[in-house]
């Protein structure tokens, strides 16, 4: 992969709200905004699998751009058209998309003695070649975005592709999860030490290829109690905050900042403050007050966290709940350590035009002037 140079970035709010700084306005992106809700996806998808559009850089790209378009001087950045499994299909696992169910897993790692598990310990991963429709992808939508607004590029948690990788889908009671971290927890935490060493060197990658902004999802950190996930989440979300910034120093790339967002886990979030990320992702259980209290004087940047059910409601209940987040955050004092979005992805069946509703809202409620 060579070095790439892209158009001049126009709009640097996010990134700059992201390293900490006071800014005029807090910036806004949606978690999931390229996806199942905009007419135009479908249109774009066509009669494509879900991980075809992942693996074809060029409809990754226009699956980016489609909100920014849309959304055009309303939303602060793109994030990559991608999934978190993509690391463990590198690492030699088949999973496939299935219409209305999600992820799945045909062949699930069930325990260290299944001969599945040995192979993946010992197997060398190329993260450069194998996921090298991802840094293209990127590459290209950095080039179409014209500076428009930064793009972040983002990997699964550890835990959370943990998870995927041994339940083989979604699940409501992590029976195998669970069954590996009582039962073989060295096995797993070596597992674990793996995939993060793969994120490391995905993460670096994808700035190499233009990310200028990376998130480190772990959706499933709230089934874990505050004991498990001090052992099993994380020392393995520390591990990639203190590893990727050696390592893109190694390939010569300047510094980005770092999200985590280890959903459900409230407990963690005094943690999460001292894991050597920039920025933490709240969900919509977290009261914002109760959390810029937590953070403190530590200079963390909170990223969230209205409930993405709210875009169901009407377009009063949308101003109720972004001016008690304004509120919440304590925007009109302290002008910085807050970037906008969901508590979580935007769910499907959502019109495109609440969403719009919600940008707009932030914006008016948050301008100069405007009042707490």
């Amino acid at each position: 992969m060579e070095q790439h140079s892209f158009p001049p970035l126009q709009n640097d709010l996010l990134l700059r709200a992201a390293w900490g700084q006071t800014v005029e306005r807090p910036p806004i992106w949606v978690m999931r905004q390229a996806g199942r809700y905009l007419p135009e996806y479908h249109e774009a998808k066509g009669g494509r699998d879900f991980f075809e559009c992942c693996r074809s850089p060029e409809i990754a790209s226009t699956l980016t751009l489609q909100p920014i378009e849309r959304y055009a001087g309303l939303v602060d950045a793109a994030i990559i058209f991608s999934d978190i499994l993509v690391i463990p299909q590198a690492m030699g696992m088949t999973v496939e998309m299935v219409d209305k169910k999600g992820p799945h897993f045909p062949n699930p790692l069930r325990s260290p003695d299944d001969g599945q598990y040995g192979e993946l310990m010992q197997r060398n991963v190329d993260v450069a070649k194998e996921l090298d429709y991802v840094y293209k992808a990127i590459t290209l939508t950095r080039k179409k975005l014209q500076g428009r607004v930064p793009l972040f590029g983002f990997c699964g948690a550890p835990w959370t592709l943990f998870c995927y990788m041994v339940e083989g889908g979604g699940t409501k009671i992590f029976k195998e999860s669970k069954t590996w971290i009582y039962k073989y927890p060295d096995e797993t935490k070596a597992l674990l030490q793996k995939i993060s060493e793969l994120c490391v060197e995905y993460l670096a990658l994808q700035v190499k290829a233009g990310a200028q902004i990376i998130q480190v999802f772990d959706s499933w950190a709230g089934e874990l109690s505050p004991a498990s996930f001090k052992k099993f989440s994380q020392p393995y979300l520390a591990y990639i905050a203190k590893q990727l910034p050696p390592r893109l120093k190694e390939l010569g790339l300047e510094q980005v900042p770092m999200v985590v967002f280890p959903k459900g886990a409230w407990y963690a979030l005094d943690a999460a403050c001292d894991m050597g990320y920039n920025v933490v992702g709240l969900d919509w259980l977290h009261d914002p007050a109760e959390a810029v209290k937590t953070v403190g004087d530590r200079p963390m940047v909170i990223q969230g966290n209205a409930d993405p059910g709210v875009l169901y409601g009407s377009h009063a209940a949308i101003t109720e709940v972004v001016t008690e987040m304004v509120k919440g955050f304590g925007w009109a004092s302290r002008k910085k350590g807050w970037i906008v979005n969901l508590g979580h992805g935007i769910t499907p069946f959502v019109n495109p035009d609440d969403l719009k509703f919600f940008f707009q809202e932030i914006h008016r409620l948050t301008k100069e002037g405007a009042q707490e």
